[in-house]
Protein backbone atom coordinates (compact mmCIF):
# COMPACT_ATOMS: atom_id res chain seq x y z
CA UNK A 1 0.00 0.00 0.00
CA UNK A 2 1.29 3.49 -0.86
CA UNK A 3 2.69 5.55 1.97
CA UNK A 4 1.19 8.97 2.72
CA UNK A 5 3.62 11.65 1.49
CA UNK A 6 2.12 14.45 3.57
CA UNK A 7 3.66 14.00 7.01
CA UNK A 8 4.74 16.35 9.78
CA UNK A 9 8.23 17.76 9.29
CA UNK A 10 10.70 19.75 11.38
CA UNK A 11 10.67 22.69 8.93
CA UNK A 12 10.02 26.05 10.61
CA UNK A 13 6.50 27.35 9.91
CA UNK A 14 7.66 30.95 10.46
CA UNK A 15 10.49 30.54 7.93
CA UNK A 16 8.12 28.88 5.44
CA UNK A 17 5.64 31.75 5.71
CA UNK A 18 8.39 34.40 5.51
CA UNK A 19 9.54 32.81 2.25
CA UNK A 20 6.13 33.24 0.55
CA UNK A 21 6.96 35.52 -2.40
CA UNK A 22 3.62 37.36 -2.62
CA UNK A 23 3.53 39.98 0.18
CA UNK A 24 -0.29 39.96 0.47
CA UNK A 25 -0.43 36.16 0.62
CA UNK A 26 2.39 36.15 3.20
CA UNK A 27 0.49 38.57 5.48
CA UNK A 28 -2.75 36.62 4.99
CA UNK A 29 -0.91 33.40 5.89
CA UNK A 30 0.36 34.97 9.11
CA UNK A 31 -3.19 35.98 10.08
CA UNK A 32 -4.72 32.60 9.22
CA UNK A 33 -1.90 30.82 11.07
CA UNK A 34 -2.51 32.87 14.22
CA UNK A 35 -6.29 32.33 13.98
CA UNK A 36 -6.03 28.56 13.48
CA UNK A 37 -3.54 28.23 16.33
CA UNK A 38 -5.79 30.25 18.65
CA UNK A 39 -8.96 28.35 17.75
CA UNK A 40 -7.44 24.85 17.64
CA UNK A 41 -5.11 25.10 20.62
CA UNK A 42 -2.43 23.33 18.58
CA UNK A 43 0.88 24.81 17.45
CA UNK A 44 1.42 25.09 13.69
CA UNK A 45 3.44 22.26 12.11
CA UNK A 46 4.61 21.85 8.52
CA UNK A 47 3.00 18.85 6.84
CA UNK A 48 5.05 18.07 3.78
CA UNK A 49 6.68 20.96 1.96
CA UNK A 50 3.73 23.36 1.74
CA UNK A 51 0.89 22.69 4.22
CA UNK A 52 0.70 24.25 7.67
CA UNK A 53 -1.35 21.93 9.87
CA UNK A 54 -2.80 22.04 13.37
CA UNK A 55 -3.28 18.88 15.39
CA UNK A 56 -3.62 15.45 13.82
CA UNK A 57 -5.95 12.50 13.56
CA UNK A 58 -5.69 8.92 12.41
CA UNK A 59 -8.01 7.75 9.64
CA UNK A 60 -8.78 4.30 8.29
CA UNK A 61 -10.80 3.77 5.11
CA UNK A 62 -12.90 0.70 4.37
CA UNK A 63 -10.32 -0.18 1.71
CA UNK A 64 -7.79 -0.68 4.50
CA UNK A 65 -5.76 2.44 3.69
CA UNK A 66 -4.92 4.38 6.80
CA UNK A 67 -2.73 7.24 7.88
CA UNK A 68 -2.46 10.50 9.76
CA UNK A 69 -3.45 13.97 8.66
CA UNK A 70 -3.76 17.46 10.11
CA UNK A 71 -7.12 18.26 11.75
CA UNK A 72 -7.17 21.62 9.93
CA UNK A 73 -4.61 23.49 7.91
CA UNK A 74 -3.79 25.92 5.16
CA UNK A 75 -1.32 26.55 2.38
CA UNK A 76 -0.34 29.90 0.84
CA UNK A 77 -0.24 28.73 -2.80
CA UNK A 78 0.83 30.94 -5.68
CA UNK A 79 -2.74 31.47 -6.97
CA UNK A 80 -4.71 31.49 -3.69
CA UNK A 81 -4.75 30.84 0.01
CA UNK A 82 -6.06 27.29 0.49
CA UNK A 83 -7.71 26.29 3.77
CA UNK A 84 -8.18 22.61 4.58
CA UNK A 85 -11.36 22.19 6.61
CA UNK A 86 -13.60 19.21 7.31
CA UNK A 87 -16.29 18.43 4.79
CA UNK A 88 -19.76 17.41 5.86
CA UNK A 89 -20.43 19.39 9.01
CA UNK A 90 -23.90 20.87 9.44
CA UNK A 91 -24.30 24.48 8.32
CA UNK A 92 -21.25 24.65 6.05
CA UNK A 93 -23.23 25.59 2.93
CA UNK A 94 -24.93 28.48 4.74
CA UNK A 95 -21.55 29.70 5.97
CA UNK A 96 -20.11 29.53 2.45
CA UNK A 97 -23.03 31.65 1.22
CA UNK A 98 -22.07 34.36 3.76
CA UNK A 99 -18.30 34.06 3.39
CA UNK A 100 -17.64 36.28 0.41
CA UNK A 101 -15.55 35.62 -2.68
CA UNK A 102 -14.18 32.05 -2.68
CA UNK A 103 -14.03 28.73 -4.51
CA UNK A 104 -14.32 25.25 -3.02
CA UNK A 105 -13.10 21.71 -3.50
CA UNK A 106 -14.12 18.70 -1.38
CA UNK A 107 -12.24 19.75 1.75
CA UNK A 108 -10.53 22.82 0.29
CA UNK A 109 -11.53 26.45 0.52
CA UNK A 110 -9.75 28.75 -1.93
CA UNK A 111 -9.53 32.46 -1.12
CA UNK A 112 -7.59 34.84 -3.34
CA UNK A 113 -6.98 37.31 -0.52
CA UNK A 114 -8.29 37.39 3.03
CA UNK A 115 -9.95 40.78 2.48
CA UNK A 116 -12.30 39.03 -0.02
CA UNK A 117 -13.79 36.98 2.83
CA UNK A 118 -15.72 37.78 5.99
CA UNK A 119 -13.22 36.78 8.68
CA UNK A 120 -15.97 36.33 11.27
CA UNK A 121 -17.58 33.68 9.04
CA UNK A 122 -14.17 32.14 8.38
CA UNK A 123 -13.61 31.80 12.14
CA UNK A 124 -17.04 30.14 12.48
CA UNK A 125 -16.06 27.69 9.76
CA UNK A 126 -12.76 26.82 11.47
CA UNK A 127 -14.53 26.33 14.83
CA UNK A 128 -17.26 24.16 13.29
CA UNK A 129 -14.72 22.14 11.30
CA UNK A 130 -12.74 21.48 14.49
CA UNK A 131 -15.89 20.51 16.40
CA UNK A 132 -16.85 18.10 13.62
CA UNK A 133 -13.36 16.59 13.64
CA UNK A 134 -13.48 16.24 17.44
CA UNK A 135 -16.77 14.37 17.12
CA UNK A 136 -15.69 12.13 14.25
CA UNK A 137 -12.09 11.64 15.43
CA UNK A 138 -11.94 12.31 19.19
CA UNK A 139 -8.80 14.04 20.39
CA UNK A 140 -6.31 11.81 22.16
CA UNK A 141 -4.08 14.56 23.56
Amino acid sequence: MAENKTKPTQVSVAEFIEAVPNAQRREDAKRVCAMMERLSGYPPVMWGPSIVGFGSYHYRYQSGREGDAARIGFSPRSTSLVLYLADGYKGKEAQLARLGKHKTGVSCLYINKLSDADETVLEEMVRDSLAYMDEKYPRSD
